[in-house]
């Protein structure tokens, strides 16, 4: 399964590459700016002002465009955990409607489903055997209600709907946690007008022939944390914020403490 350009790549090399990139940036502007200077290019110095004013008016809005696409996805992606649990959790309770044999069948598998499910939300090396393993467990699923509708009743109905709500589900979060990524096209363009944004700020302070490390650093630290933190929120479950399970730790807690 193909993620992202930044999906293997753990936070703090992330945080670090940006960093020096930005601070590098600033540094090619300066010394272009500084060879302006030597050559008595005062008109430059008030010309560049409006120049950088402009970048960065531009790169805020991008890069707020950018924090808030990936926020919005997170949200989605924890209402999923909490709609999953009551999908599951209903359809635990309708199997108490079937037939004995298939009622311990099926709740023998959402039983093993949710092991799955958690399983593959919290170990990145499982994701793709959870993936499997669910649409594996859909089809026994729905083979175990199959054979209850053959004698149709209000009962199978109900159980019936409740599988197909599940597999409808687990859709959902795979589209929405994997599939559903900020475009390279946006990061291309946050990371182009960072660096153009950052090399004219470094223009301008060697046009002004007074450069402050203690101020450029800081900047660029900064900027490398605010472009991790929509980074990481937009990365499926690896990295420093992942999507908390407790609604499907409580489900599970729930199944294990009333099986039957």
């Amino acid at each position: 399964m193909k993620f992202n350009l930044f999906e293997n790549l753990p936070v703090l090399v992330i945080f670090t590459a940006i960093a020096i990139c930005i601070f590098l940036s600033n540094e090619v502007g300066y010394r272009i700016g500084e060879r302006a200077l030597k050559r008595y290019d005062k008109d430059a110095i008030n010309s560049q002002s409006p120049l950088v004013g402009g970048l960065l008016g531009m790169l805020g809005f991008v890069l707020a465009f950018t924090f808030s696409m990936a926020a919005s996805q997170y949200n989605v992606k924890r209402q999923n955990v909490l709609r999953e649990a009551n999908v599951i959790s209903t359809a635990y309770l309708r199997a108490d409607l079937l037939q004995a044999r298939q009622k311990q069948e099926v709740k023998r598998l959402l039983r093993e489903y949710v092991d799955v499910r958690l399983r593959g939300a919290k170990d990145d090396a499982y994701l793709n055997t959870a993936i499997e393993k669910s649409v594996e467990i859909h089809q026994l699923l729905w083979s175990q209600v199959y054979s209850a509708a053959k004698t149709p009743s209000i009962n199978t109905s109900l159980v019936v709907q409740s599988i197909n709500n599940l597999i409808d589900m687990h859709q959902k979060r795979i589209n929405d946690a994997i599939y559903t990524r900020i475009p390279g096209s946006i990061w291309v363009a946050l990371f182009t007008i960072s660096a153009f944004t950052m090399a004219a700020l470094g223009v301008q302070i060697g046009l002004t022939g007074a450069r402050r490390l203690v101020a450029i650093i800081p900047l660029s630290l900064a900027f490398a944390v605010l472009a991790t933190l929509v980074v990481d929120l937009d990365r499926p479950q690896s990295g420093l914020i992942n999507v908390g399970q407790q609604a499907m730790e409580d489900v599970r807690a729930s199944m294990y403490g009333n099986a039957k």
